[in-house]
């Protein structure tokens, strides 16, 4: 039991705070956070600039990770990426 909490936690995604921070910041910190990652690895993205919706895109495209789900709630903008 305690095995498969120690496997949980460790592929539980990471989550970023980013919101209110403006175009270009919210992507070059994320690509600062991908660089630091292992394969498989899955990091959660909040942010609130609308830019996003098109930098993370093309940040992942540059990268080859995966965005594994996009959503919007209010004005917060989600990205969960998985680490190539």
């Amino acid at each position: 039991m305690a095995e498969s909490r120690a496997k949980e936690a460790k592929t539980a995604p990471a989550a970023v705070n980013m919101r209110g921070l403006k175009c270009p910041l919210p992507v070059l910190k994320t690509r600062k956070l991908l660089s630091k990652m292992t394969p498989g690895e899955v990091l959660v993205i909040e942010c609130t600039d609308p830019l996003t919706t098109l930098d993370i895109p093309n940040l992942l495209r540059e990268t080859g990770d995966m965005l594994v789900s996009d959503s919007k709630k209010g004005r917060v903008l989600t990205f969960r990426i998985r680490k190539a």
